[in-house]
This record gives C-alpha cells, structure tokens and sequence, in this order.
C-alpha cells in the first residue's frame, strides 16, 4: 500500500515546525501545544535542519542548558527522514526498528511536505474490496491427512491454514470473505461461520461440482462493485494482497495474476551439441522461470464472461482474457510462498513455523 505524501490530512504537522535560531522555550510550546512529540527545525528557506523530541529537551535541561538557551546544542541534525511515496510497511519497519514514533517527509530539495506518525501509520485502512478464496479441492496428494479434514483445515503452528490466510488478509484491511466450499465444506463452514468471530464478515459459495480454481466465481450473486481478490486455499505467502490490488487498480488492468520466481537447479551437467560436435558444458546450471503464485484480482466484469456452474481453472480465464485482447498483468512477488500442494511441502512449512517461532522466543 503507498501513502499519501501528506499522511496527516489535516496538515497538524505544519504547527510543528521552528526556525534554528529559537529558543529550548519555544520548542517546549510546540511539543506541550501541538501533541506530534516531535519539533521540525527549518532554515529560512524551509530546508530541514534536524528534528528535536522531549527527550533532546531533558537531555539538554539535564545538561545545564536552560529554557532560553538556543536550541541548537540539543538539535538532532541527523534524523531519520524518508521520500514521498514511500510504501506503509516499510515505514512501519523503520520505525518499530529504530524504537522511534515520528519521521519526516522530505522532497528533493530537503523540505518537510509531511510527517508520519506511529498513532497514523499503524492504523489499518478498512478495504471494502471481496477477496475469495478457493477451498473446495480434495487435496488427495495430502491423503491420508485430507481423508477427514479439507486440506485448508490441515493445522500449521495450531492453526488452519486458511485461518492464517485469512487472518493475514484481515491485518491488511480486508473484512469481507468468500469462501467457495466443496470437498468437506461443512468442516470449514462449521469452523467459520458467518465470521463474526474474527470480527469479518464470510459468506459461502457452495460448488454441487468441483468448478476448480476460478469456476465458483460464477456463482457469484450479486457480483462484486469493484475489483476483489482471489486466491487458492492452500497458499502460504507472505504477498501483501493490499499491494497486489493497489498494483491491479494502479495499472488498469482487468485482471493481475501475482507470479513467483522459480529457480530449479539441474543435478547433473548439461552438454550442449550440434550434431555428434559437443560445443559447451555447464555443470548443474540453474534455470529460472515465473510461476503462478496462486493470488489474484479481477475486475467484476470477468465474472460475466463465465458460464454459471462450469468448471475452469484461471489460467484458462486469463487465456480467455488474453484472447479478446484484455490487458492482463503479472505482479512479481519476492514474499515467500510455498504452495501446500504435497506432503513434504506442509512438513517443511511447519518445520520452519517451529524454527520461526523458537527464534522469536529466544529474541525475546
């Protein structure tokens, strides 16, 4: 998600800012009078200085200086500043890293155009968008876990996978979920519910057949007004699906397929021919190539375009898309993802869930 470059909507952060020649007094006023903790200290020109927080103040006081003392023997003059633009995440990771609530915005030419502020930042944005999510497979690479339960029901670290889905989906905004249940959909429906709670709101879409991956969407009723998300019930990711839909909207799209970078090394050396010549050797190379990660967001309109209860698979709908010559896009992911496909897939993921939460505990 990318932030308004003037986060503080009423502008309250201009109330903080102060000359380089005032005073510890002045400063005090500003903190005791505006509420931000922080003192944006400007030249003349409006180029930021430094920044000054209470405890500068009681630093300095401690130190000897005074109220009427200048306030640059306490000024911070090498503050942790960042662009306009700048994504949410990132920002909340710089300051929960350097343990601080306030950082500026700053143009090309060293100006504050805006401040963020822990109380600001840390609030998620309800998102109206749907996100659907596809739970109905039988999972029957996973037998004999799947035997009684649905694969998105199978527990990592105590919990569902699709309860990490959608608990994850829910820190990002999201509120409203549909769930399209086959196989065993009275387990996660007795599970869920109508979501309340989670503090969501979860409705159902009850495939008589298996519709694979994108058919349910057919039986969508009323159809979403705006773009909405998609994705499988077995995908374990770290994408940020705010990220993937600002992305979709941004581009104009009518339907973004996030893919992941694949990297499969070859165990064996690769001789190369031409004829009975050899002309090159490469021991063990990599290949790479994108994969369908599993997530997506499409426009409402998609949905027209599929007949009620017939299966399809999206690759299919984004063929179809493709073939009527609609813009479909591709959003390269970096986030880990593992797809629940296999056995060794969730015993590796839990694995790593143990080894994750072992470090966090000795962290902390």
């Amino acid at each position: 998600m990318m932030i308004n470059d003037n986060s503080n909507k009423n502008l309250l952060w201009k109330q903080t800012t102060l000359l380089v020649n005032s005073t510890i007094e002045q400063a005090v006023q500003i903190l005791n009078q505006v509420g931000l903790k922080i003192v944006l200290i400007n030249d003349k020109n409006g180029v930021l200085q430094g920044t000054i927080s209470d405890g500068d103040i009681r630093r300095g006081l401690m130190n000897g200086l005074s109220l009427s003392s200048p306030i640059e023997k306490i000024i911070n003059y090498q503050p942790l500043i960042v662009p306009p633009g700048i994504e949410r995440e990132m920002v909340v990771k710089l300051m929960t890293v350097n343990k601080i609530q306030q950082i500026p915005i700053i143009n090309e030419e060293m100006q504050v155009v805006g401040l963020h502020t822990w109380d600001e930042i840390s609030i998620t944005n309800i998102r109206a968008n749907a996100m659907v999510i596809m739970v109905g497979g039988k999972g029957t690479r996973l037998h004999p876990q799947t035997e009684n339960c649905p694969k998105p029901m199978i527990k990592v670290s105590g919990k569902p996978i699709l309860e990490h889905i959608i608990n994850r989906a829910k820190a990002e905004g999201f509120v409203n979920f549909i769930l399209a249940i086959n196989y065993l959909g009275n387990v996660i429906e007795d599970y869920f519910g109508n979501g309340e709670r989670f503090g969501i709101k979860i409705e159902y879409l009850r495939e008589k057949t298996p519709l694979g991956t994108a058919g349910a969407l057919s039986l969508l009723d009323p159809l979403p007004t705006s773009a909405f998300i998609v994705t499988n019930g077995d995908v374990f990711t770290d994408i940020r699906y705010g990220e993937v839909l600002d992305f979709h909207n941004r581009n104009n799209g009518m339907a973004t397929m996030a893919i992941k970078l694949h990297e499969w090394q070859n165990p064996f050396g690769v001789v190369k021919t031409d004829g009975l010549q050899i002309i090159g050797y490469e021991e063990k190379p990599i290949s790479q190539s994108y994969v369908n990660a599993g997530v997506y967001v499409l426009d409402p309109s998609v949905i027209k375009l599929l007949r009620k209860s017939s299966k399809y698979d999206m690759p299919e709908v984004f063929t179809i898309l493709q073939e009527m010559n609609e813009l479909v896009i591709a959003y390269p992911s970096h986030e880990q993802w593992t797809d629940l496909g296999r056995l060794e897939d969730l015993v590796r993921l839990e694995k790593k869930s143990q080894d994750s939460s072992k470090e966090n505990n000795e962290t902390y």
